[in-house]
C-alpha cells in the first residue's frame, strides 16, 4: 500500500479562498465575514467587511469547524440537528460549539480534507453559494 501526500492547505490557498468569498458577496451587495480553516481547525485566514454585522465573524468561524469536523458542508447538516434528527444533541455535546447553518464548507485536494471555509454575514443560502464559489476557485 502507498500513501500520497497531499500539499495542505496554504496562506496562499487561503488567501485566494478570502478573496473569491468576498467578491462573490460583493456582487450582490452583501457584506460577509470568512473563515478558513486548515486540516487541524487552525484559522489561516480571516476577513470582516467593514459594516458586516460583528456576529458574522463569529458564524464564519463556527461554519468551518464544523464543515471541518463533520467533513460536510454546514447546508446538508442542518435537518440532522433537527429533533429527532441524527445530530439532534451534537451541538451543545461538545466543548467547541458546532453552527449547523448553510456557509461552511469542507475543502479537498485530491480527494483528502485540507480545510473548511466559512461565510458569515448573508442568508444562510448566499453564503454557502460564496463559500461554495470560492472553493471552486481552487480546483
Amino acid at each position: 500500500m502507498s500513501t500520497i501526500a497531499v500539499a495542505p492547505l496554504t496562506i496562499a490557498d487561503a488567501d485566494t479562498l478570502i478573496t473569491a468569498a468576498h467578491r462573490a458577496a460583493e456582487a450582490t451587495g452583501v457584506t460577509v465575514s470568512v473563515t478558513v480553516l486548515d486540516a487541524g481547525g487552525n484559522l489561516l485566514a480571516f476577513r470582516r467587511d467593514d459594516r458586516a454585522v460583528l456576529i458574522s465573524g463569529e458564524t464564519s468561524t463556527r461554519k468551518a469547524y464544523t464543515a471541518l469536523q463533520l467533513d460536510a458542508p454546514t447546508a446538508d447538516l442542518v435537518d440532522a440537528v433537527q429533533p429527532g434528527g441524527l445530530f439532534h444533541t451534537l451541538p451543545t455535546a461538545l466543548d467547541r460549539p458546532l453552527l449547523f447553518i448553510a456557509g461552511g464548507v469542507p475543502i479537498r485536494r485530491d480527494g483528502r480534507l485540507i480545510g473548511a471555509i466559512g461565510v458569515g454575514g448573508g442568508a444562510p443560502e448566499q453564503d454557502h453559494a460564496f463559500a461554495t464559489s470560492a472553493v471552486e476557485t481552487l480546483a
